[in-house]
């Protein structure tokens, strides 16, 4: 089956869904996104997703006029017009199509445009899930409002193809010596049973995965504290790992820094870290089923 993109309020083609080369997502990256993940054709967290989508676009003053629930309704008509149970859409809306110019403000008719599509994804990254991953801890170069799911993502390009460069999986990111996130995830770390997280501000994007795995770490009575951790408390944990929607819950298992590599706690899965993974897998599991029916 081919492709369908949700173009504004129109389901077209592919080939159909032509974007303005004045669109200011295009010329300026003037815009924000969300990626949500659906298992069996039924979105997982969808209404976190559209309420943070929402809140992205009011806190770069893009007009939010759709009802989220017609949005839900349009995301759930896409799915379902691919023939594949699991995978992601990508959802896209940008300030609108002007002349090229900074300040927006002179264009007095300018209308949002939004875009969305899906793309498969069969298997969660089971292997990665239990063997873990190779991280790459680098500067964090992006801008001071990592709060916005912006489409600025040239920082998080840069540093992940840094990452993979030297093998590794994912770029964790510091600020002087601080922990902030990945370059597309949140990181966590474990030491004396206690989870620590960097504190959702102006410096990470507060992610949906994150903010399930503090609801896990609550219902399994495990000590949480969301404050700031350094490259040290990286090195020295019990055991750490990373949280995104698409990449799903990694265990971190080494650490490059300054041409070294460090083993995280034993080098391997920690206890807690599978117990966490095991509570979201049951989450994801009680999906209601087909919400093409809804």
């Amino acid at each position: 089956m081919k492709t369908k993109v949700l173009l504004n309020n129109r389901i077209v083609d592919l080939k159909s869904a032509n974007v303005n080369i004045l669109d200011r997502g295009y010329q300026f990256g003037d815009g924000v996104y969300e990626v949500i993940r659906f298992f069996n054709k039924s979105y997982f967290e969808l209404d976190a997703h559209l309420i943070r989508l929402k809140d992205s676009c009011e806190k770069i003053l893009i007009p939010f006029k759709m009802h989220l629930k017609k949005l839900e309704s349009d995301l759930v008509y896409l799915m379902n017009t691919c023939d594949y149970d699991n995978g992601y859409v990508y959802i896209q809306i940008s300030r609108g199509v002007m002349n090229r110019n900074h300040i927006y403000q002179e264009e007095a008719n300018l209308k949002p445009q939004l875009i969305a599509y899906t793309v498969r994804e069969d298997q969660r990254p089971l292997q990665q899930m239990e063997k873990g991953i190779t991280a790459y801890v680098t500067n964090d170069i992006r801008w001071l409002r990592c709060d916005i799911k912006s489409l600025n993502l040239l920082g998080s390009v840069l540093v992940k193809n840094e990452a993979y460069a030297k093998g590794a999986k994912e770029a964790i990111l510091h600020r002087d010596g601080i922990i902030t996130e990945g370059s597309a995830t949140n990181v966590f770390i474990v030491k004396n049973s206690t989870l620590y997280t960097h504190p959702a501000n102006h410096l990470i994007l507060n992610g949906i995965t994150r903010k399930v795995v503090l609801e896990i770490a609550k219902n399994e009575s495990l000590d949480v504290k969301e404050i700031p951790f350094s490259i040290d408390d990286l090195l020295n944990a019990d055991e750490a790992f990373t949280t995104a929607s698409v990449s799903d819950i990694l265990p971190i298992t080494s650490v490059l820094l300054d041409e070294k590599s460090y083993s995280i706690g034993l080098g391997k899965r920690g206890e807690i870290t599978k117990r966490i993974q095991d509570s979201y897998t049951n989450l994801i599991e009680k999906i209601p089923q087909d919400q093409s029916t809804n």
